[in-house]
């Protein structure tokens, strides 16, 4: 590391110049390239995937996204002449539209399109693509040639997949906002400007060009179109929080009276160590997701991991080239003047921060009791969790698709707005008479509202048919008939002959996908865990840290899933902050969720842990070593939890629930970990422990290979203890980066 950051320092023009060819390089093929994104949740081998791919192949004009134009008039019936006149040509319009396939009207001879009082109406509009192929072009061409036809009276609202292109959020004001806060933060910390500018430019960077990387590489695998967003979320979180400590670690050794080079390499060569080990567990935690071998979820965890790297790589050669550029201006005026009057002065743990370690030395079981009593009551929504997908119905109440949601719903009941496609493959006359019976007992079997008669392809070897459940399409009612039909009612109508019917539809394919996610879970928790230990035994070679650590995150993942659970779920303040109703939690968030805060909270607790780990090698006094690591480290981690909270929190502004509810779920995680896990709950369960803390099998200890996150310094008093007769090597995973920024603080 040292030897990367002499070299950065040396050429630092050259450094910053790759860097920025590479975002414009990256940027403008991204530009030029576009995007191809893909929301596929279908998962080879289910019963929704096979009902897809049997229509696909029967029917190929259905293979086109399916949208709606609904119509409204409180006074009168949308039969009414002038009305219909109206409509009627605006769907003329509308079929002469580029990439629309068909136009069913409800004026013509297909029933059904117009509610029962005569005040509701809508239109079947089919493209010839499936949303993700289609430009946003055709599809704002829908929505403006149909909302031209609003009169007086008459309400024009469109839902579907392609109209959704129209509403994606335009501009990028929650990442404004976010780096904003942490600006803000980071100028009250650092009392400079140019210090205050270096994390954030840092994470500009590197974010900008994973964030163009990703656009690239959705055109060689399956990635979702929250990937980028979430990108852009995790990257500026832990870019600006990595800059930040190797900045305080720079600024510290300026303080020491380093020269600007010396304090920027050493500040590389010992908190850069610990921010690529941070960077490390991240990635290994996202790539975890690897192992549910899903598509969907595997570009998302290239996407993530490409921008923690970019991240990493960018704090320890963009931002030391940086830091010898301003020079001793990474000071604030005082801080130099000080420096020059009285020369370098020591830096004692004082304050707050002090008092508060203390205070939990002497009172670990009410503050242990408080912080379980605290995480408990948060997770207790948890244990309603239903996963599902939301849909138009979740929408702000002001967007189109959520208003033409709702005026289907009321006119025609909520179950048009997703209902279950039926697709049977067929093998002679025997399977063409049961199907012909199917719609009979269809109708007759709970929770169906209508079922349409049996269209056969032109050779007549499938047949779709469309059963409209009575609930809407993300209830528990609605899967619960999606069950029903699966294992009774269409078993009974193949049983004797080759029939063969499949369920597909928009909640059969997200109930699949939720099946095989909640099926892989408890694999994926207990790789990503296990790996986590892995990591933490190899550091402070111990039984209890690493037990602890894991404990600590789930628990972190249980209170966050909590306040996403009343939020999104119940409902609780979604609407007034512009999140839409409530709906189910979406089933890869768990996944996700998982992933990122375990990585998160790993930095966390080698921060904290690693300074109690050296007082611990040193004094053989748990106690102290307890007080003295969580004194020094309790007010770095959360002011770097501050930061990453205020840029998790900005993203609830992007207008996409999906990525709200991950900010609002990591936010939540992060301030849990940092505010009641590391400061709270885990020093208290330290001091009851005692020694028992650093217990280790002595065959054990003989067998793990010994590593240093930073590099080892020889300790006499350590030596002694363990009875090392050569070198000791010492596993602060961050001690530099918990001395650098005790003055934040101040």
């Amino acid at each position: 590391m040292a030897a990367i950051a002499r070299w950065c320092i040396k050429h630092r023009l050259v450094v910053v110049l790759l860097w920025l060819l590479a975002l414009g390089g990256v940027g403008t093929s991204a530009v030029v390239a576009g995007s191809a994104y893909s929301n596929d949740y279908e998962v080879p081998g289910t019963e929704s995937g096979r009902a897809t791919a049997l229509l696909e192949r029967g029917f190929h004009g259905l293979g086109g996204d399916s949208d709606t134009i609904v119509w409204h008039t409180d006074q009168g019936s949308v039969r009414a002449d002038a009305v219909e006149k109206r409509m009627s040509a605006m769907l003329d319009e509308v079929a002469e539209l580029p990439g629309i396939a068909a136009v069913t009207s409800p004026y013509g001879e297909t029933p059904g399109q117009v509610s029962e009082d005569g005040h509701t109406a809508y239109a079947v509009v089919t493209f010839h693509e499936q949303a993700d192929d289609i430009p946003q072009a055709q599809a704002r061409a829908l929505v403006d040639t149909a909302k031209a036809a609003e009169a007086d009276g008459v309400a024009v609202e469109l839902g579907g997949s392609a109209v959704a292109l129209t509403e994606a959020p335009g501009g990028h004001i929650a990442e404004v906002v976010g780096v904003a806060v942490a600006a803000v933060v980071l100028f009250l910390a650092f009392g400079s400007l140019a210090a205050s500018a270096l994390p954030i430019a840092t994470a500009l960077v590197s974010v900008g060009i994973a964030y163009s990387g990703i656009v690239l590489l959705g055109h060689l695998m399956t990635v979702a179109d929250f990937a980028p967003m979430l990108g852009m979320l995790v990257g500026l979180g832990v870019g600006i929080d990595y800059a930040l400590f190797i900045v305080t670690r720079h600024r510290r050794g300026l303080k020491r009276g380093l020269s600007v080079a010396e304090a920027a390499e050493t500040a590389v060569a010992t908190t850069g160590r610990a921010v690529v080990f941070a960077g490390a567990t991240v990635c290994i935690a996202l790539l975890g997701m690897l192992i549910l071998r899903l598509s969907f979820l595997n570009g998302v965890a290239i996407a993530a991991s490409l921008t923690v790297v970019l991240t990493v790589a960018a704090s320890v050669t963009f931002l030391p080239a940086l830091l010898s550029l301003i020079g001793t201006r990474a000071l604030s005026r005082r801080e130099r003047r000080t420096l020059a009057e009285h020369g370098p002065q020591p830096e004692l743990p004082t304050g707050f921060a002090a008092r508060w370690s203390a205070f939990v030395e002497r009172h670990p079981k009410l503050l242990g009791a408080v912080a379980v009593v605290v995480m408990g009551f948060l997770a207790l929504p948890t244990l309603s969790l239903h996963l599902g997908t939301s849909d138009q119905g979740n929408g702000p109440a002001t967007a189109t698709t959520r208003q033409a949601y709702d005026l289907i719903a009321d006119g025609f009941g909520p179950g048009v707005n997703g209902p279950l496609t039926l697709v049977a493959g067929l093998d002679g006359a025997d399977d063409r008479v049961a199907l012909d019976q199917l719609p009979a007992a269809l109708s007759a079997t709970r929770g169906v509202a209508s079922v349409s008669p049996v269209t056969y392809n032109s050779s007549g070897d499938t047949a779709v048919l469309t059963v409209v459940p009575e609930s809407s399409p993300q209830s528990k009612a609605t899967s619960e008939l999606v069950d029903r039909l699966r294992s009774d009612v269409l078993p009974r109508t193949e049983a004797g002959t080759s029939l063969d019917v499949h369920v597909g539809g928009v909640t059969a394919s997200y109930d699949d996908f939720a099946e095989i996610i909640v099926g892989k879970l408890p694999l994926f928790v207990g790789v990503v865990i296990a790996l986590g230990c892995l990591l933490l035994l190899l550091a402070f070679r111990s039984i209890g840290i690493p037990l602890k650590a894991a404990a600590m995150n789930v628990v972190a993942v249980a209170a966050a899933f909590g306040v996403v659970v009343a939020i999104f779920q119940w409902g609780w303040g979604s609407e007034l902050l512009g999140l839409g109703s409530a709906g189910p939690i979406e089933p890869f968030l768990p996944v996700i969720m998982v992933s990122v805060l375990f990585g998160l909270s790993m930095d966390y607790q080698v921060f904290l842990v690693s300074r109690m780990y050296e007082e611990w090698l040193e004094t053989g006094d748990n106690r102290r070593a307890v007080r003295v690591g969580l004194a020094e480290t309790s007010r770095v981690i959360n002011s770097a939890a501050v930061i990453m909270i205020s840029v998790f929190l900005a993203f609830v502004l992007s207008g996409d629930r999906v990525i709200a509810m991950f900010g609002i779920a990591l936010a939540a995680a992060v301030a849990l970990d940092a505010f009641v896990l590391r400061t709270l709950l885990v020093p208290a369960l330290m001091h009851l422990l005692g020694g028992a803390n650093w217990w280790l099998p002595r065959w054990l200890d003989r067998l793990l290979p010994r590593i240093s996150i930073e590099p080892p310094e020889c300790r006499e008093a350590a030596d002694a203890r363990a009875k090392i007769p050569t070198q000791c090597v010492t596993v602060p995973a961050v001690e530099e980066r918990i001395e650098d920024v005790r003055d934040i603080a101040g």
